[in-house]
């Protein structure tokens, strides 16, 4: 309001003043050129004038003058195009100096000047014999000034109209905003994060807040329940092998001497609760950002390779491992931990494969993506547990149960993993027909295949070898080798 009432004083005071000011300055201009003209007084007293030719017959309908004598009561000359005004002007505008002053004469507003004149010389001074007004309409000014003022009095009412309806909704408007502040004290009071700010469907700006207020509640109340499932698990896990031990300790002292089962089994759990705190202690500063990745080019299928022989070794027996297709495949990476992630995806498919079954690793080079796929013919996962399997210590029922070994977060950190050399890991799983883990990582542009294991494998002891012998991949090298064994 304040505002508005500066701004209605400037929009009505600026140009009314600089129109007063022009008028003013052409009377004073119109005046001059009158006061050029010579006059004097006469040997009856009376003032002889010589007007300016162009002021003889002043036709203006809008500018006026005439000459009044000293006793400032007789009107000497007068413009021809005064027609309904009596008198003077302005009887208050008589002094020794210029006196611009607005009266309204016969219902008409005038502006005049009032000019004192000497006998032999245009300037003002004591010895003034006469004076000369001159005078100009300003009904135009006058009515324009009102308009103004009437639309600024219809502005200034809209004004305080708006500032009422303002006050009435504002209440209303920022509601929202007080029941969020409520929510968030009864949820800080109460510590209940599955509260929610009530949403009204609202799309400004408060029902964006709300939304995501609510999305920012979510959240933290799943993060809250992986805190509370996380130390749950994790005192189970501990919970398990620490009776174990405590139970085989126990019964080796009533017997009085060790038991080598019950010293192997101490043993096993020993290194489970060991597993178990070192995964911890590795998801715990990779969360922290505490865990530097070693960066550099991997040979990804060589690593494949690596990776295959362990998992034949793991599976011997129990579970056939094979390596379907290798292409050659350079990323950027740390290599023990592309390593570890390798392991734990076969290991996983090897444990939940019942015996008879397959495992297939394979790698591929798709459109600039190193494309690990680890197959198996295992139990397969419910669907409703697949978004959640990469969640620390997250079971599945009867597929994760924990008489097959494991931590629970080997699954985890193969995500952690994949994420942090910057690709993803998706799965796909029917149940009682088996699961497909994709790993895909970014890959490195490398040099045309050909010459590179030309260069890397062409010697001086056989240089008549076509190239086409020499271009052995991996995974020929390893049939190779299988033949001899």
């Amino acid at each position: 309001m304040v505002a508005f009432v500066l701004f209605a004083t400037i929009v009505y005071s600026l140009p009314r003043n600089r129109i007063v000011s022009q008028i003013d300055s052409d009377l004073a201009a119109l005046a001059t050129e009158v006061l050029t003209g010579s006059y004097q007084r006469a040997q009856d007293g009376r003032i002889l004038f010589e007007l300016p030719g162009e002021f003889n017959n002043l036709e203006t309908a809008s500018t006026f003058f005439m000459f009044i004598s000293e006793d400032q009561e007789t009107i000497l000359i007068a413009s021809a195009n005064i027609q309904g005004f009596d008198g003077i002007f302005d009887p208050n505008g008589f002094s020794d100096e210029p006196v611009y002053n607005q009266v309204e004469t016969a219902g008409t507003n005038l502006r005049v000047l009032t000019i004192p004149f000497a006998e032999e010389e245009t300037g003002f001074d004591d010895t003034a014999i006469g004076y000369i007004q001159i005078a100009r309409l300003v009904d135009s000014v006058e009515i324009f000034n009102r308009s103004l003022v009437i639309a600024l009095f219809f502005g200034f009412a809209a004004a305080i109209g708006s500032l009422f309806v303002a006050v009435l909704l504002t209440p209303g408007s920022f509601k929202p905003l007080e029941d969020i502040a409520n929510v968030a004290r009864q949820i800080t009071n109460a510590d209940d994060l599955s509260r929610r700010v009530p949403d009204t469907g609202r799309t400004d700006e408060i029902g964006v807040l709300t939304r995501s207020i609510n999305q920012t509640l979510e959240r933290l109340e799943r993060l809250f329940q992986t805190q509370q499932r996380l130390l749950a698990d994790v005192s189970h896990e501990l919970r398990t092998p620490l009776t174990t031990i405590r139970g085989n300790i126990d019964l080796m002292r009533r017997m009085g001497t060790g038991d080598p089962e019950s010293m192997g089994i101490i043993q096993e759990e020993v290194d489970r609760m060991t597993r178990l705190v070192g995964d911890l202690l590795l998801l715990a500063r990779a969360g922290a950002g505490g865990l530097p990745l070693a960066k550099a080019e991997v040979e990804l299928d060589s690593l494949i390779f690596e990776v295959y022989r362990q998992a034949e070794i793991i599976g011997k027996g129990r579970v056939t491992v094979t390596l379907t297709a290798v292409d050659p495949v350079r990323v950027m990476g740390d290599t023990d931990r592309l390593k570890q992630l390798l392991l734990n995806l076969i290991t996983n498919a090897i444990k939940y494969t019942p015996a008879g079954g397959s495992v297939s690793l394979s790698l591929s080079h798709t459109d600039d993506w190193a494309v690990v796929e680890v197959a198996d013919t295992g139990i397969g996962i419910p669907p409703e547990d697949i978004p959640f399997i990469f969640d620390r210590f997250y079971r599945v029922d009867k597929a994760r149960s924990r008489g097959l070994g494991g931590t629970g977060l080997g699954l985890s950190i193969v995500k952690w993993i994949a994420t942090a050399h910057g690709g993803d890991v998706t799965v796909s799983s029917i149940v009682g027909e088996g699961t497909t883990f994709i790993l895909s990582i970014p890959a490195l542009k490398m040099e045309d295949a050909s010459e590179l294991e030309t260069s890397e494998l062409v010697s001086d002891e056989t240089p008549t070898r076509s190239p086409f012998m020499t271009l052995s991949s991996p995974l020929r090298r390893l049939r190779e080798e299988s033949r001899e064994e």
